[in-house]
């Protein structure tokens, strides 16, 4: 693992940049400038950028968001978002019918699946999309729901495998601890989203139709803050990768951050990244 290099220090090495959001690029409440001119200056080099995400969005409502977020044109080609691995999986069970189950902000992934809705009793499974309200909810007061889904063995589809996403100085619960709380009570989940494999399956295709032709993984660079999503996906999927230790998990480095302090915190889930930097600069 190299000590805290700057993308400019890698940048040779790569065509392509799988790079996560929340965590590396958005803290949560605002756009982190300096990684965005990593990934421009990367781009402006002749590489490709696919912003790799677990939002429940679809990537053209990420893409927007970004865009209103005030996040630089020029610092990404596109975009695959759990949302996106996720509306196949949605759209080939239906009509159904699904108890949806998050905020009605998440209601736009599910436009052309051709679900149906209906009540957990008549449900044939769950979509997830999150809890309903992510700010003051936490997984713990779905365990009634989730035991009564459990008992009619439904299965549950999680958009979003993170168990956590940073909101500024917070982190809040996502709808991977709720698929978790589910799996701990012997429920079935579905999951689309890093590190699973649709997702990665999507985003090599959409660097195929970028570049013209498939892309090595070993010219890949996956670059994320979530050592059991962006981390764990890419020691899956073969592609090296650079830990952003500043994300998530910020506070294990409250003391300072070193290289060494970041492949130990790794190594406790037995994981590894070729790459670590306290944030993403170039």
């Amino acid at each position: 693992m190299t000590d805290t290099p700057r993308l400019s220090d890698l940048a040779a090495d790569y065509d392509a940049l799988l790079c996560d959001v929340w965590g590396v690029i958005r803290d949560g409440r605002s756009i982190v400038p300096e990684a965005l001119d990593a990934l421009a200056g990367f781009r402006a080099q002749g590489g490709t950028v696919v912003l790799l995400s677990n939002s429940p969005r679809r990537a053209s409502s990420l893409k927007t968001f970004m865009g209103e977020m005030g996040a630089r044109p020029d610092a990404f080609d596109d975009a695959v978002t759990s949302g996106d691995a996720t509306h196949a999986a949605l759209s080939a069970r239906a009509p159904g019918p699904a108890f949806k189950l998050g905020p009605e902000w998440d209601d736009p992934l599910y436009e052309g699946t051709g679900l149906e809705f209906a009540a957990l009793k008549d449900a044939a499974f769950i979509s997830c999309t999150g809890l309903v309200d992510y700010e003051t909810e936490t997984p713990e007061q779905y365990t009634d729901l989730l035991r009564e889904a459990q008992l009619r063995r439904l299965p549950l589809v999680c958009a979003n495998p993170d168990i956590v996403v940073q909101v500024g100085d917070r982190l809040l619960y996502c709808a991977g601890a709720l698929a978790q709380l589910y799996q701990q009570m012997g429920g079935e989940v579905i999951l689309a989203g890093k590190p699973h494999p649709p997702i990665y399956d999507l985003a090599y295709s959409k660097l195929e139709q970028i570049r013209g032709t498939p892309v090595d993984k070993a010219r890949i660079l996956a670059i994320g803050d979530g050592p059991e999503t962006d981390i764990a996906g890419a020691q899956r999927e073969g592609v090296d990768a650079l830990f952003i230790a500043g994300g998530i998990i910020a506070d294990r480095f409250e003391s300072g951050f070193s290289a060494e302090k970041a492949r130990d915190v790794l190594a406790e889930d037995q994981l590894s990244a070729r790459y670590c930097a306290p944030k993403l600069i170039w």
